[in-house]
Formats: C-alpha cells, structure tokens, sequence
C-alpha cells in the first residue's frame, strides 16, 4: 500500500514528531518514521516524501549483536542523503515504547525453549488493540491470550484496550462474555465490535486522536486488517473469509505497517500471532492479576505461592467461587513462563560476557601485554 505523501510537504508533526524527538537526532541527518520493514530494508515516510532506505553498516552491525536493534514499524529513524540520491537509515532514536515478544516456542516435549532473545513488534506505540475474536474456529474468546497480550502490553508502556471482534457471529451470551474478558483485563476498556455493520467502531477510533499511534494485535481471523478498514473508511487493508472446514483466519497481512487515519491518528495492522512469549516481565503479570495481588495480602504467609500452603487467601478464594480456578491456573503459567524467560536472559547476558573476556585475555596474551 502507498501512503498518501506528497514529496515536500508532508508535516511530521502528524505522525508524533516533536521537540523531544529533534533533540535526539543526530546531527546532519534527516528524521523519518519507520512505516514498513522487508529483507533488510525499510519504507519510510520523511517530510520530503516516502522512501525505500537501506540500513548502514552500523545499523546492521548493532541489530546482530542485538535483535532488539533492528529497526521496525512506529521507530523514528535519521536518514542520511546518498551521493546518488538515495538515502541510508544510519540510526534509531531512543524508543518511547516497545511491544516486544520473547523467543519462546514449545518443544517437541511440551516444554519450553527459546534463546533468551526477543523481537520488537512495534515501537512508539501509545495504544495496543488486543484483538480476540467472540469465536474462533468453535470455541470462545481464548481468556489466556488476552492476559498474556495485556501483561505485555503494560509491559511495553502502552495502554491495552481489549477489542472483541466479530460480535455478530456470536447471538448469545455476549454480555456474560464481555463480563469474563473484562475479569481477565481488570481496569482495561473492553469494547464489542462488529466491524462488518460498524458496531463499536467509532469507541474503538475514540482511542486516538492527534498523532496517537495503535497497533492492532491478535491470532490470524480476528478481524485485524477488517477494524483497520472500519477505522480507516476506506479498504486501506487486504482481507480474506475465514477458511472453510477449521474455521481458522489466514495469513492475509504478511507485513506489519503504518497506516495514517483521517482525522487523525495512525494505527499499525500486524500479521497474525499463533504464540507470544513473554519477554523481560517486571510489573505486567502484576497488573493484569491486579485481583489475584489484592487477594493474597490476605495469605498467612508473605511468599505464598498459591499452590497447598495452609492459609492461602487465594486458594480460598478459588473454593469460594471467588476466583476462577481457569485464572489463578493462568496466572501460575504466566509466572513460570516469566521466571523461565528471565533466567535464559541472565544466562545469555552471562555467556556474552564471559566470551567477551576470552577474547580479551587471548588478546592479551598474544600482545603479550600480561607479561611482567
């Protein structure tokens, strides 16, 4: 998709361009906002025009040390003019946030496995749609996605709005179904959308305004590229029917990208997610079991872990009907899921380290400068 930018008069300030972001940018160089990202280039849209910009050296160097480094849609980059006339993506600006996933996959046991290592999905982001729709294939609004993509988005230092999509296909037990979602994202708006006749559209669009940049993420046939269209006016995004027969969504979005609203705002429409692990977790699983926290102020003993300890508020609360037993079994996976990503990454920065010292110490005595 081209965006609309007419060379030489695009105003920056409409994609989140300010004074904070001009200080940060390197002196002799041209600010530009990532829009889409293939094979080790990127289309960016700067005030002279749009561009397809080739990364530096440096760049390409410092995303191989660290795959957080690599540019992505939402960076704000610094361009710098080519003799030829082309331009060259020489820099990131500090992010203001990061939606970044872990690199966590099942095995072939069941377990976990991974690197240690994330990915950023999207950058700058001040709102992320959680996209889940009212049924997928035969089953309901999968719960345990919502609170996982909800933690991370805390996580990233943007707001999670849930958006529950393709409503009209569900004719009964919406109500009980928004009330369980909103049980599962306390403090988070929970909206009820049917893009399809333009249902809960306009509260989705209320999210943005001025420069305020979303993206929209969720499992393939959620309806992602479908709420974009509906945001947008205008089929701005290619969609596709489910697939017949497992009624399951293809993968009509293959790139994430930046798409300007009228009006206002922009939004980045993302392919669809099968698994996002968690990455770096400090405060997110807290606040999206912000109920199961208040409980166990109750337990008898501080480091209650919720499992058979005598006086455990939380478990109580389970065999009071309090607390669904499908929560605090979500928020004991999540937890794993968080010390087991945390305990890769410190083993990974360990490695790095102490094969950065082996190098030092081959260095120093191949120089010879250990000798007395």
């Amino acid at each position: 998709m081209s965006l609309p930018v007419d060379a030489g008069s695009f105003d920056l300030s409409l994609l989140g361009w300010d004074d904070s972001l001009a200080a940060e940018l390197p002196e002799g160089t041209t600010p530009a906002r990532v829009a889409r990202v293939d094979r080790g280039a990127a289309e960016v849209i700067a005030a002279t025009g749009q561009y397809q910009v080739q990364y530096s050296a440096q760049v390409r160097r410092a995303a191989a040390a660290d795959p957080l480094a690599l540019p992505c849609v939402g960076d704000w980059a610094a361009l710098r003019a080519l003799p030829e006339g082309r331009h060259e993506l020489v820099a990131l600006l500090p992010r203001r946030t990061a939606f970044v996933r872990g690199g966590v996959s099942r095995d072939s046991r069941g377990g976990l496995s991974g690197d240690g290592q994330g990915q950023v999905l999207a950058a700058n982001v001040d709102v992320v749609f959680v996209a889940e729709p009212a049924m997928h294939a035969t089953d309901l609004a999968d719960l345990g996605r919502v609170e996982r993509l909800v933690a991370l988005t805390w996580e990233s230092g943007g707001t999670p709005v849930v958006v529950i999509t393709k409503t009209d296909l569900l004719h009964l037990g919406l109500d009980d179904l928004l009330d369980d979602v909103r049980g599962a994202a306390p403090g988070v708006d929970v909206h009820a959308v049917s893009a399809m006749n333009g249902e809960g559209v306009d509260e989705v669009r209320g999210h943005l305004s001025g420069a305020k940049t979303a993206v929209v993420l969720g499992p393939s046939g959620a309806g992602k590229s479908t709420l974009v269209n509906a945001m947008a006016g205008a089929e701005v995004m290619e969609t596709q029917q489910v697939r017949a027969g497992d009624g399951r969504g293809r993968h009509t979005t293959v790139h994430r990208e930046l798409i300007p609203l009228p009006g206002g705002g922009l939004v980045i429409d993302t392919p669809g997610i099968r698994r996002v692990g968690l990455y770096e977790m400090s405060d997110g699983v807290d606040l999206v079991f912000s109920d199961i926290e208040a409980l166990a102020q109750g337990c008898r003993f501080a480091d209650c872990g919720h499992q058979s300890e005598p006086g455990c508020a939380v478990l109580a609360a389970v065999d009071s009907g309090e607390l669904a037993e499908r929560r605090l079994a979500s928020w004991h996976k999540l937890q794993r899921e968080a010390a087991w990503m945390a305990a890769r990454t410190d083993a990974r920065l360990r490695s790095e380290q102490t094969r950065k010292w082996k190098i030092i110490h081959k260095e120093m005595r191949r120089t010879g400068r250990n000798r007395p």
